[in-house]
């Protein structure tokens, strides 16, 4: 754990012999870069918005994120545009904690650890209800990432319809969304989502219980993993990842399940990501079965 000067904001660096990731002091919780040493940034950097902070507004910024699902434009939109609560080392990372917000009455809290012999990253989400009242909430975790790459999410195994009777699948589409818009290709066994800079927004959610999710940017990959709990109630339609795009980014997003947090309460999400380089971009399923299936 290094203190540094990333942007304009003061940053804390924590690196290891190939990657690096760099988190906010003065707004956030935001991991503002994530990528390989001497590399490009993997995550979004929206211009006009780096070292800014005390906005009255909510700010994309960029980066990877914590937020509070349902989405509403009170509580979601609320500011995070103050310095952090605290931040303090622990083995191999870094616990930093946002204070409660006016709206919410939510703490945000980010365990980011990196693994010192290997490209694997693991980000707690902790939500912490300081308001005096219940509230119904998921932890959100959205990974803002950089122009004119692709993301790649496996689809569930074919089943024969003699096999099985009932769905195993279920998508959320919002009321923009476009499928005809040529950014998705819907595969047999796997869905490919691109950012275009000329195109705007798009949305999809799914209950996704292959647990990974990729983007592939340049020659670089990154692969999120997340958890889906069989059982659990998610929102959005019980959608556990959700992916947006518009002129300047696209946003890989995990959630957790619904819970009532009682005042005092707190509940966590768990993300892990894997950082690999060298890895052409795939065109076709076919690519994705020879490039990025031995790596996952």
């Amino acid at each position: 754990m290094e203190n540094i000067l990333f942007n304009g904001w003061n940053c804390v660096w924590l690196a290891n012999r190939e990657m690096e990731l760099i988190i906010t002091r003065d707004v956030g919780p935001r991991i503002i870069r994530c990528g390989f040493l001497g590399a490009s940034n993997l995550f979004a950097e929206i211009p006009g918005e780096q070292g800014g902070q005390g906005e009255a507004e909510w700010k994309l910024r960029g980066g990877h994120r914590f937020w509070i699902a349902p989405e509403s434009k009170a509580g979601s939109y609320e500011p995070d545009n103050e310095p952090c609560e605290t931040m303090e080392a622990i083995p191999h990372g870094v616990r930093v904690r946002q204070k409660a917000g006016p709206v919410t009455r939510m703490a945000k809290q980010m365990e980011i650890t990196l693994d010192p012999a290997g490209n694997r990253v693991d980000v707690t989400h902790t939500l912490i209800n300081r308001g005096a009242a219940p509230v119904v909430c998921a932890p959100w975790a959205l990974s803002v990432m950089g122009l004119s790459g692709q993301s790649i999410l496996p689809l569930p195994t074919r089943i024969s319809h003699t096999d099985r009777l009932l769905p195993n699948q279920n998508w959320s589409l919002w009321g923009y969304t476009d499928l005809t818009d040529p950014r998705w290709t819907i595969g047999s066994r796997y869905l490919f989502f691109r950012q275009d800079p000329e195109r705007g927004p798009s949305k999809l959610g799914l209950a996704h219980r292959e647990k990974w999710a990729a983007y592939q940017r340049e020659d670089f990959l990154f692969v999120k993993y997340f958890e889906w709990q069989e059982g659990a109630s998610y929102p959005d339609g019980d959608c556990n990842y959700e992916t947006f795009a518009n002129e300047q980014i696209l946003e890989m997003e995990t959630l957790g399940p619904l819970t009532t947090l009682q005042p005092g309460g707190t509940v966590s999400h768990r993300e892990t990501w894997k950082l690999f380089r060298n890895i052409p971009r795939c065109r076709s399923e076919a690519d994705v079965d020879r490039l990025i299936r031995p790596l996952v």
